[in-house]
């Protein structure tokens, strides 16, 4: 009898359906939004978003290592072209959800004037802090824009290489580097450093965020809804708010 009471409470007990562990592997210049619209989705999906946030080039490697993830986030179009040549993304899922702007930072207190990043060739500027130019999407943004402008050449002797945007920030804000080349989006998050020249968008390097569900993840169809969300207008205006410009939703 006491067996059968039990079976018959089981049975008109709620079922509890526990939502999908996602791991999202995002470039290091989405920190702080990305960890500001996740607890909104987590809420409204029951699901749980567990961030892997590092410079783009590095995450791609872990992926094609075979490192769990189940989408992938990256802050240039060569990193995901990297992976998809791969097989390792799925290709219907891929978009453009975010671009970003090139500013030249200084420390709060700092004295130096940059009107023009001609000024950076300036010798009272002794080092410009800028994310890894070889592989890390910041760097290779700024070195083209510099090359471009013809500066490159006449400032690569200054440049201090980090290992991602969040680093080159970083340098500066300990005034371990004069001057530094970050996205927008990073400097409007400090309060010790300031902008000191924004690169206008039409003249500044075409920068883009795809996005891209990964095709050895267990969670497809949670990752996609999680995809979808980041082009709500939710999410949206949170991005809008940390200073990115947004792609049209696909």
């Amino acid at each position: 009898m006491k067996r059968l009471t039990l079976a018959v409470l089981a049975a008109l007990s709620p079922i509890v359906v526990l939502g999908a562990e996602l791991r999202v592997s995002a470039a290091a210049s989405l920190t702080d939004v990305l960890q500001e619209i996740a607890p909104a989705y987590e809420k409204q999906s029951g699901d749980a978003i567990l961030f892997n946030f590092g410079a783009s080039s590095a995450l791609a490697r872990q992926i094609q290592e075979g490192a769990p993830a189940d989408l992938f986030i990256s802050a240039d179009e060569l990193k995901m072209n990297q992976i998809q040549q791969r097989g390792l993304v799925v290709r219907k899922s891929r978009r453009s959800i975010l671009s970003n702007t090139l500013v030249i930072i200084v420390p709060s207190d700092s004295r130096l004037r940059i009107t023009s990043p001609s000024d950076l060739t300036n010798p009272a500027i002794r080092n410009v802090a800028v994310a890894e130019p070889q592989t890390v999407p910041a760097g290779i943004y700024a070195k083209e824009y510099l090359r471009k402008l013809r500066i490159w050449d006449k400032i690569k002797h200054k440049i201090v290489p980090t290992e991602n945007v969040r680093a080159a920030l970083a340098a500066v804000e300990s005034q371990n580097a004069e001057t530094g080349i970050v996205y927008k989006t990073d400097a409007l998050i400090s309060r010790v450093v300031r902008i000191a020249y924004e690169v206008p968008v039409a003249e500044g390097p075409e920068i883009s965020y795809p996005a891209a569900v990964l095709a050895d993840s267990k969670q497809q169809a949670a990752a996609q809804r999680f995809l979808d969300y980041l082009q709500s207008p939710p999410a949206q205006a949170v991005f809008r708010k940390y200073g990115f410009l947004l792609k049209p939703a696909a």
